[in-house]
């Protein structure tokens, strides 16, 4: 035990000596790693983050989202958006295979007010069995809370921004400036990491159905596809068993589509969001693989380090083998040894990343959208570092560990022990890897950075400068619309302005239900709906392909229909102005439309998938008008414009705060997962070019290190400083454009793959490769010329003095 003891604490002596002594490679070494693990911890709490993402509620596993897969032309799409007799169906019909089933609106915001307090909040119309479906920790209130249709209940934050410190507790709450709402329940806000973290409050379902007639009419209509349905499967219940029975459920009701329910459990929501051909396909699982595979890369980088440098300097440490193994010691200690000095140099590293991490966190919330922390009180936490600590620390020691004990002490002695030409092999095998790596990593950056900028350079179809959304939520603001027009275009402010069902960046509306000449009596079509008024194409700029625009000047354009290039191509008509088409769910004109435009495709929703077939109408029986889009005058400052609005607006509309949003940034924001993951990306790259570089660095200085005299040598025969460079660089710049050359299939296959998701997506330049070739060769020279040209303007009379 005390001979144990004793080695133990003589290795750390001689650990703790070789790094004192060699200072600059020993804080090569503890850099690179404590960089390769920040990267790797960093990378960890993110991947963490998304796979316990919504495992906050109680019936985690047992919750869905009710969908359908809708086939029509041979494609296969799905949807979340669902009719409400599906829902009545599954609590009837069903009832013996769900514990709970809750119809929901989406979560959009509302209008509250409390005295002279005005604000603007988020919510959800819901269903009483919501509450305990979705676990919501009450803090005041029951599970009864949402059964009086005129009761609210609201979460924390929402309850002290309104109420202070007062209870909240049935106080009356003005609703959308005409309901007078009590707070019956107030939740803990939901986790960041959840689905719902932006619904502020839930609303009783029977207050939409009375509030809305529209919503009411809905109640038996099949065609209307604009409601969210979840529900919590029973407890004997199996999930493939339940979706098989409940498949069918949609076929019938006029429907020839193929329709099909789907049940998207809770635990695929957000790792698996996307379908395609009707089956549950992926979505950030992608991103959870790829960034964990970057952060083994960057730490495997950080440890390639060590070896590199710890075996380039192999020479130095053989007589201290050679002495070793003459005395006595075992291969196994001297193994035990080298292990031991690199578990002590990753300590150290960890050490320091701990506190890279601490100070980088808020920077890395911020350039991931989340709230992450570190469990720093957590046993688990500690578990977990301390084996990723010791595999760190074997990885990055095994190799020199291995082959600095493979000395013989004979040689070493005699003095007549060399390296050997093939002795830098390894080395330069490591060094290649290095570079593949990062090569790829830069590769890989700029074909999501192209991707993002192919996407926004799409045409959206409409001119997105200058217009702001408003969103209706009060009965004055309706009433008032034409007044509050009319009043705004004189003062000089805005240029147009119009109201729709929808927002320039969403379609919240799916409708079947349509008839046309010449359509296929087996299609059943399922169209995008945007109720709007007669200035909403002069306001948004609708670039019309053929046709007009709707007009005051026409009465007849109340029945009339505007189609985007979409829907007339989905519906096969070669000449669309003029056909008549029957919709189905309306009263109005016995369902009788005419085609009077044909405008350009409008991007609506993701930038990165086709157009939905779209139909603009002016009859607003399906959908219900919520939005004002209001165009400002160019040629006055946006903060004046949007003063001037905001006074008229609140002039007439004294009930509700004036909120708005500009168009561009809604839009701006369909490319943030894009945006996050490129930012992201870019970030883990350079750390790896860094750690890379680092390697370099250290290598470079050895070499100049041991060919100090060689260099003497050369300079006295007259080598200018240009050929020592080169000479000294050469070796390196042959690694870093051998690793090029292994770094572009491999890049190219994954890219190439990853691209497959998106229906729109750019094609792979070869610029790419060129420019990254570039920059990786400019970076491997800017990093070992200091080194070189140090070495070359090195006296030679002090390196040849000893011969």
């Amino acid at each position: 035990m005390l001979n144990a003891e004793y080695m133990l604490k003589n290795y750390f002596k001689i650990a703790w000596r070789n790094l004192v002594k060699n200072k600059a490679y020993s804080a090569i070494n503890i850099l690179g790693l404590a960089i390769g693990m920040t990267v790797a911890i960093s990378i960890g709490l993110w991947v963490a983050d998304e796979l316990n993402y919504n495992k906050g509620f109680a019936h985690y596993d047992r919750l869905v989202r009710v969908m359908e897969n809708s086939t029509h032309g041979g494609k296969t799409e799905t949807y979340n958006s669902m009719p409400i007799p599906l829902a009545l169906e599954m609590q009837t019909k069903y009832a013996g295979d769900f514990k709970a089933v809750s119809l929901a609106s989406w979560n959009y915001a509302h209008s509250m007010a409390v005295g002279d307090k005005k604000l603007s909040k988020s919510g959800m119309y819901a269903e009483p069995a919501i509450m305990d479906m979705f676990s919501l920790h009450l803090i005041k209130g029951s599970k009864t809370a949402l059964n009086d249709p005129n009761s609210l209940v609201i979460n924390q934050s929402l309850a002290r921004t309104i109420f202070g410190n007062e209870d909240p507790m049935n106080r009356i709450v003005k609703f959308d400036d005409r309901q007078a709402m009590k707070v019956t329940g107030v939740f803990a806000d939901f986790p960041q990491n959840c689905e719902f973290k932006d619904v502020e409050f839930f609303a009783p379902w029977s207050h939409y159905v009375a509030d809305q007639s529209w919503v009411k009419n809905s109640e038996t209509n099949w065609d209307n596809n604009s409601f969210q349905i979840y529900a919590q499967l029973a407890d004997n219940a199996v999930l493939d068993k339940v979706a098989a029975k409940l498949k069918p459920a949609l076929e019938g009701h006029k429907r020839t589509d193929k329709p099909g329910v789907v049940l998207h459990p809770m635990s695929r929501w957000n790792l698996y969001s996307e379908f395609k051909g009707g089956y549950n396909t992926g979505g950030n699982i992608q991103f959870v693989w790829m960034f964990g595979i970057v952060g083994f890369f960057v730490l495997l980088l950080a440890c390639i380090n060590f070896m590199n440098l710890s075996t380039a300097r192999s020479e130095r440490r053989a007589k201290e083998v050679g002495i070793r193994k003459a005395v006595g010691s075992l291969r196994r200690q001297l193994i035990g040894q080298f292990l031991g000095e690199s578990l002590l140099i990753t300590l150290l590293a960890l050490v320091l990343s701990l506190l890279l991490v601490s100070l980088s966190l808020p920077l890395f919330n911020q350039l991931a959208a989340k709230q992450m922390s570190i469990a720093w009180s957590s046993p688990i936490f500690w578990l977990l570092l301390a084996g990723f600590t010791f595999f760190t620390g074997l990885i990055a020691g095994s190799y020199p560990a291995f082959y600095l004990s493979s000395f013989s002490s004979v040689k070493v002695l005699k003095g007549t022990f060399k390296a050997g030409r093939l002795a830098s092999l390894p080395r330069k095998i490591l060094v290649v890897l290095q570079f593949t790596v990062s090569v790829s990593l830069i590769i890989g950056t700029l074909i999501v950075f192209q991707q993002i900028q192919y996407a926004r350079n799409r045409p959206v179809g409409y001119t997105r400068e200058g217009l702001i959304t408003i969103y209706i939520n009060t009965a004055d603001m309706y009433n008032h619309y034409s007044v509050i027009r009319n009043e705004l275009l004189q003062t000089g402010a805005i240029v147009n302005m119009a109201m729709s069902g929808s927002p320039t960046t969403e379609v919240y509306s799916n409708q079947s239900g349509f008839e046309w000449p010449g359509k296929d009596p087996n299609m059943a079509p399922t169209f995008a709906v945007v109720p709007v008024t007669q200035d909403f194409g002069s306001t948004v700029g609708w670039q019309f392909v053929s046709g007009r625009d709707f007009s005051r000047d026409f009465a007849s354009d109340s029945s009339g229909l505007v189609l985007n290039e979409a829907a007339v191509k989905y519906m096969g008509l070669k000449h669309a102005v003029g056909e008549n088409v029957k919709y189905l769910y309306t009263s109005f004109h016995n369902n009788n439309f005419r085609v009077i435009g044909v405008i350009k495709d409008m991007i609506m929703q993701s930038p990165f998938t086709p157009v939905k077939p779209t139909i603009f109408t002016m009859d607003s029986a399906a959908v219900g008008i919520g939005v004002i889009t209001v165009k400002i005058d160019p040629a006055i400052s946006t903060l004046k414009a949007i003063s001037v609005i905001g006074s008229v607006f609140k002039k007439y509309n004294p009930g509700s705060s004036f909120d708005y949003t500009f168009n561009d940034d809604e839009y701006a924001k369909k490319f943030s997962a894009e945006q996050r993951i490129g930012s992201l990306a870019s970030v883990f790259t350079g750390f790896a070019i860094f750690i890379s570089c680092l390697g370099l660095f250290g290598l470079a200085s050895f070499m100049a290190e041991q060919r100090t005299k060689e260099i003497g040598v050369r300079k006295v025969l007259g080598a200018s400083i240009l050929h020592l460079w080169g000479l000294l660089s050469k070796e390196f710049v042959l690694l870093v454009s051998l690793s090029f050359f292994i770094a572009i299939p491999a890049s190219w296959y994954l890219m190439h793959n990853w691209l497959r998701q998106y229906d729109y997506r750019t094609p792979i330049s070869v610029w790419v490769f060129v420019m990254t070739m570039g920059m990786a060769l400019l970076i491997t020279l800017a990093t070992v010329s200091f080194q070189s040209i140090r070495a070359s303007l090195a006296n030679p009379v002090k390196s040849l003095r000893s011969e």
